[in-house]
């Protein structure tokens, strides 16, 4: 090789090395991202929401050194807000289904759907997955295939099974008798692999695995930047609070289960300190949406709870913290929610969210870092049960669309006085926000805005009725 052509060569391989070396830099100095998901956690279930009864030292903490969220949103039941967390789009946009997704569905999440977790790969974080999934347990819709590098945990609810399982009951109740072949199996899984079948035991054991898969996958990645989405199966019917927690709270399995929940947000909170991660790490707690009162649990002041779009059912006791960054001690009104996840963090990371498809969520970063201006990105707020839209939100301003009624929240956050006949100009303009979004997302029908769902032939249980795991999904010898 000529020595010019040689020099050029080793300039730019040089070049090159510079270039990696700057990313590889970048790389490292981006913020990690832990996002906690309770079931069906009620609003006032957590001490730094008002609970009378349940000891939760470690959310305490975490308000006091963070902020709270106490206009945050999710979706009436599970699926539903899961698939927003993932998409950074309303419930109906992304999957278009009643009520939520059962074992052996065919439908679930589109593969085509763009998640957080795939956009944070394309920064280069590491991405994993603990705990409960729910949004399509085929094949094609598993964590694994949506963005995850690691998935641990149940595909869908821990009361998805057969009832001799105990997924039908309560830890030490009787065993409901069921009619019918009801549900196969519910399945433990590592990645693609189906480890067991959950009896009553490995169902008091979820919270304490979840959380040492946890504390294990911000160990191995303490290097890069990950980002940790922990779902957990509590507290969710149902309820089977470990062996340490059971029994300590005189209000039932109930309350020792969020106890033990609080628990395993220390010992996260405590790895990251370990680690020196702290000060660069924005971890956000949440429930899925509002508490089950039949459960246990306790949504005051608000109205109702799971299950509805009043707002105990779709407002959730919400803590970001991240030291230095968060201010500590603080608390904003603004209206955000699940839908906001997918841009607020995909923007910290680095990257951008897709062009080539409608996101319902903005951007939060300035009202998390405490900007004395910062608004909520929404002028209109939709509140969707299934396909079909019951209330519309507007500023402090809430419209339930058939029966009529109007609260102002700001006065009335329990939604006890209805104020329509003396603001008919308020009702007027959210009527007319919900008539505009009929030509999107639809009323009550799947609207041209709505995208595809997911949809496999042949549909096979990971566990099959005869306890026989699905070829492909067996543990290795």
């Amino acid at each position: 090789m000529p020595v010019s052509l040689a020099r050029l060569f080793l300039a730019a391989v040089l070049l090159g090395s510079l270039i990696s070396s700057a990313l590889a830099a970048d790389v490292a100095t981006k913020p990690n991202f832990v996002f906690i998901n309770i079931d069906d956690l009620g609003y006032a279930d957590i001490e730094p929401f008002g609970s009378e009864y349940n000891r939760t030292p470690n959310l305490n903490a975490m308000a006091e050194e963070g902020m709270k969220l106490t206009c945050f949103y999710a979706a009436p039941v599970c699926s539903p807000s899961r698939a927003s967390l993932m998409t950074g789009s309303y419930p109906k946009r992304c999957l278009t289904i009643p009520h939520v997704l059962f074992p052996i569905y065919a439908q679930g999440l589109d593969p085509d759907e763009v998640t957080i977790a795939e956009l944070m790969k394309e920064q280069g974080y590491a991405t994993g997955i603990i705990g409960k999934w729910h949004l399509g347990d085929q094949p094609e819709y598993l964590p694994t295939k949506q963005g995850f590098d690691y998935y641990y945990g149940l595909p869908y609810s821990n009361d998805m099974g057969p009832a001799e399982d105990g997924v039908k009951s309560n830890y030490g109740a009787p065993l409901p008798k069921v009619k019918g072949q009801g549900q196969p199996p519910l399945p433990l899984m590592r990645n693609e692999t189906v480890l067991k079948r959950v009896l009553a035991k490995d169902q008091t054991e979820l919270v304490k695995n979840y959380t040492d898969e946890a504390v294990k996958f911000i160990r191995d990645n303490q290097e890069k930047p990950f980002f940790l989405y922990l779902p957990h199966s509590a507290v969710h019917f149902p309820l089977y609070p470990g062996d340490a927690f059971r029994g300590k709270n005189s209000h039932g399995l109930y309350s020792d289960w969020v106890e033990e929940v609080d628990w395993s947000v220390g010992q996260v909170l405590q790895t990251l300190k370990d680690l020196g991660l702290d000060d660069r790490t924005l971890v956000i707690f949440t429930s899925d949406n509002g508490g089950s009162l039949h459960h246990g649990a306790v949504n005051k002041p608000l109205r109702a709870g799971k299950g509805t779009t009043f707002e105990g059912g779709m407002r959730v006791p919400t803590i970001a913290r991240w030291p230095g960054k968060i201010p500590a001690g603080t608390s904003s009104d603004e209206v955000v929610g699940m839908i906001d996840v997918l841009p607020t963090l995909v923007k910290l990371a680095g990257g951008t969210v897709p062009t080539d498809r409608t996101l319902d969520g903005g951007d939060i970063g300035p009202i998390l870092a405490g900007a004395k201006d910062a608004k909520s990105p929404h002028d209109a707020y939709y509140f969707y049960r299934g396909l079909n839209l019951e209330a519309v939100r507007s500023g402090p301003w809430k419209l339930r669309l058939k029966e009529g009624e109007l609260y102002n929240l700001k006065e009335d956050i329990s939604e006890t006085k209805n104020v329509a006949a003396d603001n008919a100009d308020v009702v007027e303009r959210l009527q007319k926000l919900a008539d505009e979004m009929d030509g999107d997302l639809g009323l009550t029908k799947v609207g041209p805005g709505c995208r595809k769902l997911g949809m496999v032939k042949d549909p096979q249980p990971l566990i099959g009725y005869d306890g026989k795991i699905r070829p492909g999904f067996e543990p290795q010898k």
